[in-house]
């Protein structure tokens, strides 16, 4: 059965009409101040946001992206860059349709099904701009009625509402986040097809501290924050070596924190299969997921793991989301490396991609690079030019074009 819930309207049975979402006002395009005024930049754009996608062999396609500029809350922000960064920024020193302005970027890995990462697809960016702190004593008891390992939650991030929301402070991004992702799952119980069907998604927020305000991609002051659940990841690139710093850890089952969290709350339930990999209740990889509502009491949750990061902006050259179809074959240092000195993002993004593929990747792929003001700056040595040059040889006789693709040159 299709997801029901493709549609702009989402009322569950559970949600009177005074919570029903406010007009959205995301966007397809970022405001740039210019000499002349603001000027809009399609985040489509290659020089702006560059993806490059592919089902790789399979027979369907469960790899999903969205972006989208938001409209937000400006105290909602400036308690975020407090809580995060203990600065106080001063959201009246802007024009106040560029303080509210936050760039949104997210991707989705399906699995049992390509309808719940579609729907992340549509509809997260607007979920997340649009839910309130109103609704979350009614999320949070729609939360208990799942039981079983919710029957000890507590809240997490939503703890300050969820017994009232009167005289509380305003929401922050871990907070938004963290009522999005459930808002999701509570959306999708209203139809089956979730029940063994989920997704994935880790989410990139951009949002600019500068006054005059500017954008992710000139930005002198930038604030990161990442929501994540899952496997797909989010590393950021320095512009000193072309370093890695990942921003997202997968959540497997035998993972440190994971693990930790599981087996204080449910016991043992860890399985390993005839390929060694480890899959928690014997059927999912990942611990944290969006969907896969079945298994929700047995401590599978949406709740997203959210850091954040204060940056200089040329300190740093990208912000680079892939699945696991490219990180379950190429190492982090080497996706960043095969995104250096390509003529834009979108270029950068095709690199990642046919490097995997040339590596004998099968899976759906997607990879997304967000340039920063250290675009194209890379400073020091290609850490894994030998390397990539060997595992290109050892998987076959790559081409000429391939070879120049991922930043190396027939020997």
């Amino acid at each position: 059965m299709a997801l029901r819930l493709l549609g702009r309207v989402r009322v569950s049975p559970r949600r009177s009409l005074a919570f029903l979402p406010v007009a959205r006002q995301y966007h397809d395009y970022v405001r740039v101040a210019s000499p002349n005024g603001m000027i809009r930049v399609p985040l489509a754009s290659p020089k702006v946001i560059g993806v490059a996608t592919s089902r790789g062999n399979r027979g369907h396609q469960e790899d999903f992206y969205g972006f989208a500029t938001l409209s937000l809350n400006p105290e909602e922000l400036r308690l975020s860059v407090k809580k995060f960064h203990g600065l106080d920024w001063d959201p009246t020193k802007l024009d106040p349709v560029m303080a509210r302005q936050a760039v949104f970027v997210g991707i989705y890995d399906g699995h049992g099904g390509s309808a719940v990462a579609q729907y992340l697809r549509q509809e997260l960016h607007g979920i997340f701009e649009s839910v309130h702190k109103s609704q979350i004593p009614d999320l949070f008891a729609w939360i208990k009625e799942i039981g079983g390992y919710f029957k000890r939650f507590r809240g997490g991030a939503l703890a300050p509402w969820v017994h009232g929301v009167e005289g509380t402070p305003e929401l922050d991004l871990e907070a938004r986040a963290t009522e999005a992702f459930f808002e999701v799952d509570k959306n999708l119980s209203i139809d089956d097809t979730a029940e063994y069907c989920g997704a994935t998604a880790s989410v990139a927020i951009f949002h600019s501290l500068d006054a005059p305000s500017t954008t992710f991609f000139s930005a002198d002051k930038l604030s990161l924050t990442v929501a994540h659940c899952g496997d797909t990841r989010v590393l950021l690139t320095a512009v000193d070596g072309g370093t890695v710093y990942p921003m997202t850890e997968n959540h497997h089952a035998d993972a440190h924190v994971e693990s930790i969290r599981l087996r204080r709350m449910m016991g043992s339930s860890l399985i390993t299969d005839s390929f060694g990999e480890s899959r928690w209740m014997g059927a999912l990889s990942n611990t944290r997921c969006l969907g896969d509502l079945r298994f929700k009491k047995f401590g599978v949750t949406p709740e997203p793991e959210v850091r954040s990061r204060l940056l200089t902006g040329s300190e740093w050259s990208s912000v680079i989301l892939v699945s696991d179809g490219i990180s379950s074959m190429v190492s982090d240092q080497e996706v960043v490396d095969l995104a250096r000195h390509a003529p834009n993002p979108k270029v950068a993004a095709e690199r990642i991609l046919s490097f995997s593929q040339e590596l004998g990747s099968n899976d759906n792929g997607t990879a997304i690079v967000v340039p920063l003001k250290g675009w194209d700056k890379v400073q020091g040595p290609d850490k894994t030019k030998e390397l990539r040059n060997y595992r290109l040889k050892q998987a076959g006789e790559p081409s000429p074009t391939i070879l120049e693709y991922s930043g190396l040159r027939p020997s």
